[in-house]
């Protein structure tokens, strides 16, 4: 394993994924796939099979990017028209700082859980109640620091949706990585001695931003 895909398989969604199927192959529908997500994942999976979701193809993503998809959906959640992706055909989802920007987004879950298969699982991660109470940073450490974000979730309004959809919240709560807890001094004289201003997300974990929950469908 590459050094990055060492520090990369550290990441919350994909401990998750690590303890769902180890080194085995599965398929993955990542809904917000920019910022080279389908490098970031295939490094620490290689034999999954991606399938990425966003609203516009070139969200920071190369050809690089594409060659490692199986395929790509570029669409806008929020008109609720999931018909071009299968139906009954993935073994998880993922769907990491994208709630937030949705002003239905339990719609959109509602709408893409028949996409899983029975038994497959479901990653959420959204900033919680307590962003809303954080300093603002550049980089986002507060929820209103992005115009984008429209609304609050909690986990336990996701858990009671999930719920009464088939399915079980099998954990949950504020996200604590110890890993970027502990790199964190380093991330920030990194930054120091790189010339670039601090970024809110390096305080998250320590701060409780995020929540997630991680669900299995019945």
């Amino acid at each position: 394993m590459s050094l990055q895909a060492f520090s990369s398989s550290f990441i919350n969604k994909f401990i998750y994924l690590k303890r769902a199927f180890g080194n085995q192959p599965f398929r993955l529908l990542d809904i917000g796939a920019g910022n080279h997500s389908a490098t970031k994942v295939k490094r620490v999976f290689p034999q999954c099979e991606y399938h990425g979701v966003d609203l516009e193809r070139d969200y920071n993503n190369s050809e690089e990017d594409f060659k490692r998809m199986t395929a790509f959906y570029e669409m806008d959640l929020t008109q609720l028209d999931f018909s071009p992706i299968p139906d009954n055909y993935y073994d998880a989802i993922v769907m990491a700082h994208v709630i937030e920007h949705l002003h239905n987004g339990d719609a959109v879950i509602r709408g893409l859980l028949p996409k899983l298969k029975s038994g497959g699982y479901m990653y959420l991660e959204y900033p919680g109640e307590k962003s809303t109470r954080l300093p603002s940073m550049r980089g986002s450490l507060n929820f209103k620091d992005d115009p984008t974000h429209v609304r609050v979730y909690s986990v336990q309004e996701l858990a009671a949706l999930f719920a009464a959809n088939q399915c079980t919240v099998l954990k949950g709560g504020t996200r604590r990585n110890g890993w970027f807890i502990a790199a964190m001094p380093f991330r920030i004289v990194a930054s120091w001695l790189q010339g670039k201003k601090l970024q809110g997300n390096i305080f998250w974990d320590l701060l409780g931003f995020a929540e997630y929950v991680w669900v299995r469908k019945e």
